[in-house]
């Protein structure tokens, strides 16, 4: 039993898509877009054969790699999915069948990965090569906390594209971890040698809703993001004569010594002085540390010693607001997409200081109130650009 397999319980007549594995005995079936976890021994897998003749919208065997890998051909490959079933993927609703949507235009040769609609809630992640050269390739997540996790890797031959890598749920957009896409393409026979491609891909509303096209060799609607937007560079590979050949010499750098430079610097000054004092080293900048995603700006915490004790109402909100100053500079200086500052409900001083601020920073992409299940109206989350 793999990921992307339709499966049907033996308890009853539910069916649903295999999209995580648990553990040895405990599989995720997705069934009308709500995960539910399931006891391998309480599933059937659904023969291939059993969901054709019954209607489904699996991939053709010949656009698979890995069952088949066979190129598709103009007569036996499954046809693009017809507007009335590929109209959910679309962002403003559900189209008629008098309006036909616009054509979208043909994706070119390249890599891609591609999304591609299961039900109205649930994707499937796939690879795409749109290439003559095989691809070997691995693909990973990137978890909290910056680990990184190896899924599944395999070999993706010319004009194929592979099984379903894993699944994405729309509910849970923003939590989606980031793509992590190895990919090594090579051709038999060929003189040039090729340098891994390495992609990170993480999901902005803004442009994941504006990517939907047609995905080549699929041929239906999905959102497509192509990996191998800048070509890999090809390793030249020395032949026997140049290996052999001795490496160029290193020009000889003129020396001078330590009262020849002093004199030369002290003529060039003017001055009469016998020596020049070195000026002091700089000292090497101090890197920046990024913040953490929470940052807590009540007085406790930034002061939990209790420093506290007798300053006014004013200089208690200029303490607050220092720290969140210095929390969003670094955050944006270290590259971080989010941060959620905790100030609390109270009288309402300090949150109304940090949006007037936010509202006049051009970095900052929009602010709400964070998770009201966890903070109340106590947070603030700011997406930074």
């Amino acid at each position: 039993m793999n990921i992307g397999d339709r499966v049907r319980l033996m308890s009853g007549r539910e069916e649903g898509i295999v999209t995580r594995i648990l553990d040895n005995d405990l599989v995720e079936v997705t069934i009308d877009d709500f995960p539910v976890p399931v006891m391998r021994r309480e599933l059937v897998v659904i023969a291939a054969e059993e969901f054709k003749a019954f209607g489904g919208s699996q991939l053709a065997p010949s656009q698979v790699a890995g069952k088949s890998s066979v190129k598709p051909s103009g007569k036996g490959g499954n046809k693009p999915a017809p507007a009335s079933q590929t109209a959910t993927a679309s962002a403003s609703g559900v189209t008629s069948k008098e309006e036909k949507p616009a054509p979208l235009p043909p994706a070119p040769k390249g890599l891609y990965l591609a999304l591609l609609m299961q039900t109205s809630e649930l994707m499937a992640v796939h690879l795409i090569n749109n290439t003559d050269a095989e691809v070997l390739y691995t693909f990973g997540e990137e978890r909290v906390g910056g680990q990184y996790r190896a899924l599944t890797a395999g070999k993706l031959e010319p004009k194929t594209a592979s099984q379903p890598l894993g699944h994405r749920h729309l509910k849970d957009f923003e939590q989606w971890p980031a793509s992590i896409v190895q990919l090594l393409p090579s051709q038999p026979n060929s003189p040039v040698l090729y340098d891994v491609l390495l992609k990170r891909l993480t999901f902005k509303a803004n442009t994941f809703y504006s990517s939907r096209r047609e995905a080549p060799v699929l041929k239906r609607e999905a959102y497509l993001f192509q990996l191998d937007e800048k070509p890999a560079a090809p390793i030249a590979v020395p032949t026997e004569e140049q290996a052999a050949a001795p490496a160029p010499k290193a020009q000889e750098v003129p020396t001078i010594s330590p009262s020849q430079l002093r004199d030369q610097l002290a003529e060039k000054l003017r001055g009469d002085a016998k020596s020049v004092v070195p000026s002091p080293k700089p000292e090497p900048a101090k890197a920046i540390v990024a913040p953490n995603h929470e940052v807590d700006l009540h007085l406790e915490a930034l002061q939990p010693e209790g420093g506290t004790e007798g300053l006014s109402n004013t200089a208690m909100l200029e303490l607050q607001v220092n720290a969140f100053e210095d929390a969003l500079s670094r955050a944006l200086a270290t590259g971080m997409h989010e941060i959620i500052f905790i100030h609390g409900t109270g009288n309402g001083t300090l949150r109304k200081e940090l949006h007037k601020r936010l509202s006049r920073n051009r970095d900052i992409k929009f602010f709400e109130e964070a998770r009201k299940e966890k903070f109340g109206y106590g947070a603030t989350l700011v997406r930074l650009k």
